[in-house]
Formats: C-alpha cells, structure tokens, sequence
C-alpha cells in the first residue's frame, strides 16, 4: 500500500482539510480522492491529491 495526501484550501489560502489515505495504486487513490471530496463537499473548492513520488493525480484551481 502506498501513502496519498489530499489537500484542500480557501481562496484566501486557508487549508480546509489536510487527510493521507492508503491506496494499492495511482488509479485506486484517484477513486478514493474524488469519492472524499464529493462526502465532504468540497469538489469545487482548491484541492489536490499527492501520490508518494510527488505526481498530482487531482487538482483543481
């Protein structure tokens, strides 16, 4: 399993959430993250999900 942080801000750069999560790949944690961000309702807000190497999987401006 690999470790995934997803992040969430404000427009005024206040972070909302800041959760890591476990996932077996990339294409499972990108599941994971956008199922997280629809039960917290914040899909429309500043996010981005991290894999282990640094890649963005999620991001939105």
């Amino acid at each position: 399993m690999r470790t995934y942080k997803l992040t969430v801000f404000e427009k005024t750069g206040k972070q909302l959430l800041d959760e890591t999560f476990t996932a077996e790949n990339d294409e499972e944690a990108r599941g994971k993250g956008q199922a997280m961000l629809e039960e917290k309702e914040m899909i429309q807000l500043t996010h981005r999900l991290a894999s282990p190497a640094g890649k963005l999987l999620l991001f939105h401006s």
